[in-house]
């Protein structure tokens, strides 16, 4: 492991927007190399002292979901080559599991969720902050599949939360985070081009890094 901090890439955009899929496409670029992905799902707060009826009405789209102390945190003891111990979220539960995931520092991390861009702290870590952009009818139109075949829902709780939650947390809190962008990528893993250029764009400065 190299002395130089890590290339740390921030990855947001709405639920359905296609993060998952630009992650992954940039992550299996650098599959010679030392990349690391750390999602912000994993960071939600623990709930163990709150009744397990209250935690069913958790707003999972709102900031003060997400424990970002902790985030900050374990970024910054990455970039300062030192492991972590990161959490795990269970659903079923609505709070966070006793486990813990062991990760090593890399020499790119990418960092994706919904509200990664909307704390300040999470955005001065970061080298280069994307925001995948997608029409909400196609956004919708994924959550709905995946919720429905990997979650078990019924059509109408996934779309009853989405007019009740998810659009209105995204119009409040995830949709001015555009602003604090360098590169906005539209239509998420399906843009070939703009994956190419962040996939250059890591590279270089990574080049940089070693070569100084």
């Amino acid at each position: 492991m190299s002395n130089h901090k890590p290339v740390v890439i921030g990855v947001a955009g709405g639920s359905g927007s296609g993060k998952t899929s630009v992650t992954q496409s940039i992550y299996q670029r650098f599959s010679d190399k030392s990349i690391l992905v750390i999602e912000q799902d994993y960071y939600y707060k623990d709930q163990s002292h709150v009744p397990l009826e209250e935690r069913l009405n958790t707003n999972y789209d709102h900031p003060l979901a997400f424990d970002n102390e902790l985030l900050v945190y374990h970024m910054q003891e990455l970039q300062h080559q030192r492991p972590i111990l990161k959490p795990v979220y269970d659903y079923k539960l609505h709070t966070r599991s006793d486990q813990v995931i062991h990760v090593d520092p890399k020499e790119v991390i990418i960092l994706e969720g919904i509200l990664i861009l909307e704390d300040p702290r999470l955005r001065e870590l970061m080298d280069i902050k994307v925001f995948v952009d997608t029409d909400a009818d196609v956004r919708i139109i994924r959550r709905l599949m995946r919720d429905i075949n990997e979650r078990g829902r019924t059509i109408d709780s996934v779309i009853d939360q989405y007019i009740n939650v998810v659009r209105p947390m995204h119009l409040q809190f995830i949709e001015p985070t555009k602003r604090y962008a360098d590169i906005i990528i539209p239509e998420g893993g399906q843009n070939r081009v703009a994956i190419d250029l962040m996939a250059t764009k890591i590279q270089t400065i990574l080049n940089r890094k070693e070569s100084n």
